[in-house]
């Protein structure tokens, strides 16, 4: 509806621009302009409907060649509907057609027909441009898996391998469906499976940590189909456990709570927060890690407004809670109408093996 409202737009446009070249604006010709405005959407419509149903034939065709049969059959409407119009008028007025006027009219057509196509040609260049630089960007910003996890993980599996197999067994099975969905085409993935994923990475960190660290999941009444940008839980997540439960020597518990909000008749949204202790130092140490956590909030700012625009929203803090200073992450993605609820999910409590 977008693109037919943009066409229309256009044409009537050209009529204004055509009428005022001819007629001037004193005395403005309206009668003109609704007989040019009607002639220019006879050939537009038709013309948008054609090239509609020929796109599968056009797409398996060259540039050169899709742009001359587009252009011939635009041609071929306007032919047609400047036909039928001088027939009409010649009709009307009782005498024979004026070829020559006729003809002055297809080469304006003409022209103007050009003009729009090749407008339409460099706007989807454009698009498609675009399209490719926002999809390499967000795959850029999902790949960025610290090497630090990694190392760690490494040396987990190799403290695991002597004395307990299964362990490392599982492990490796963690790691190998976090690197595949880190790999994996940027692209919305259910909820679903996004919480999985954030609680391998957990289990993966429990192994180095241990009873340091706790995670409670609040997951209540959340959509069927809600989808998230994929890779989006776990930098979060590593983010609490880096710059919080890993520089606390007692450790702590991250709290994670997802869920959807509906305010008035507003659209649903989904609510997703992380919370999480932070160590109070002065050290540069400390002041690096503020550094480091502010780079990871930002790659993550950026991968929502690829996939959002502007229909999110998001923060992120340090503040004063009930377990000393705590740092809060606050997510408020867009949800599509009518989608059902399923209480699936509950609180629960998860705490690292020793």
């Amino acid at each position: 509806m977008t693109g037919i409202a943009a066409l229309v737009l256009m044409g009537e446009l050209l009529a204004l621009v055509l009428v005022l070249s001819t007629d001037g604006l004193n005395p403005f010709n309206w009668q003109r302009l609704g007989l040019v405005s009607l002639t220019i959407l006879w050939v537009i419509l038709p013309s948008a409907a054609l090239l509609c149903r020929l796109r599968p034939f056009l797409a398996r065709r060259s540039h050169k060649v899709a742009a001359a049969i587009s252009y011939a059959c635009l041609l071929g409407v306007l032919a047609v509907v400047l036909g039928v119009q001088h027939w009409w008028l010649a009709d009307m007025a009782g005498q024979a057609i004026d070829y020559w006027s006729l003809l002055a009219n297809m080469l304006v057509g003409a022209i103007c027909a050009g003009v729009v196509l090749r407008y339409a040609y460099l706007q989807q260049q454009l698009h498609n441009q675009q399209q490719a630089e926002l999809g390499a960007r967000i795959e850029a910003l999902q790949s960025r898996i610290r090497p630090h996890f990694l190392f760690n993980s490494m040396n987990s599996l190799a403290s695991l391998i002597a004395v307990d197999a299964e362990r490392a067994e599982k492990l490796v099975e963690d790691l190998s469906a976090l690197f595949r969905a880190s790999l994996a085409d940027s692209k919305l993935v259910p909820l679903a499976q996004e919480i999985q994923l954030a609680k391998r990475y957990l289990e993966i960190e429990a192994l180095r940590l241990g009873e340091r660290l706790q995670s409670e999941w609040q997951l209540d009444n959340l959509p069927e189909h809600a989808e998230l940008p994929s890779m989006l839980l776990q930098p979060l997540l590593e983010n609490a456990v880096l710059h919080g439960i890993a520089r606390r020597r007692e450790g702590g518990t991250i709290q994670i709570e997802i869920r959807q909000n509906v305010i008035g008749s507003a659209p649903r949204e989904l609510l997703l927060s992380i919370q999480n202790p932070v160590a109070v130092s002065e050290t540069d140490e400390s002041r690096n890690a503020h550094v480091g956590n502010g780079m990871a909030m930002e790659n993550i700012r950026q991968r929502l407004s690829a996939f959002y625009g502007n229909r999110f929203r998001f923060s992120a803090g340090a503040h004063d809670g009930e377990r000393g200073k705590e740092y809060r992450v606050e997510l408020r993605l867009p949800l599509k109408t009518g989608q059902s609820l399923k209480p699936a999910y509950g609180t629960e409590r998860e705490e690292a093996a020793p």
